[in-house]
């Protein structure tokens, strides 16, 4: 067993320092150690539990708030920023939650992503997942559709960016290279 921790984020101690937020799927080797509640979709032991564990001696980071990320029991406008690293990447449909999470931030609050880009990560091999195949699975999403939690969406920056001017939805801050572990990209959306 080892102990690893990645850096915590500059860009998002510069924008969020002082500020209280939600974390989705946060785990103790990867801190930003901020103001947040830890949001996750069960508080079992999961392979990402696993790995958490493993590369933390055998510690998890508390789940303050079971929930599914795309369906958050918050009202709306209630905190400053929602915060997120290689999580948005499992949701099916991405559109459906980046809404929610704008939703439950304050006018002026952000929503700041570390994302796997395609080209750094094991998603290296698989297909770009595309704007039209967003938008058809936000239309029209699959009544069959079981979530396992694993990659639905592979992406590189210019990607999202895409995503993000489709929807208007203001980007204030982009890095191809985030500050942490350096596999994958930020993009920082704030709320008008």
């Amino acid at each position: 067993m080892f102990d690893f921790q990645s850096n915590e984020s500059y860009m998002a101690h510069y924008l969020l320092d002082n500020l209280q937020g939600i974390e989705i799927g946060g785990s103790l080797h990867n801190p930003f150690c901020l103001n947040t509640i830890n949001v996750d979709f069960t508080n079992e032991t999961t392979i990402y539990k696993q790995h958490e564990n493993k590369l933390s001696n055998g510690s998890f980071l508390k789940v303050d708030v079971i929930a599914s990320g795309d369906k958050l029991p918050f009202n709306n406008e209630t905190y400053d920023f929602v915060i997120s690293s290689h999580a948005i990447e499992h949701f099916y449909d991405p559109i459906k939650t980046i809404k929610e999470w704008l939703r439950v931030i304050k006018i002026g609050g952000y929503v700041f992503m570390i994302i796997p880009h395609k080209e750094l990560t094991f998603d290296k091999a698989k297909n770009r997942t595309t704007l039209n195949e967003l938008l058809e699975r936000h239309k029209n999403p699959d009544p069959n559709f079981v979530d396992n939690h694993v990659h639905h969406n592979v992406w590189i920056t210019e990607d999202v960016i895409e995503l993000c001017k489709n929807q208007n939805w203001k980007i204030v801050k982009v890095s191809d290279r985030d500050d942490k572990v350096g596999n994958g990209f930020i993009i920082v959306i704030q709320k008008l």
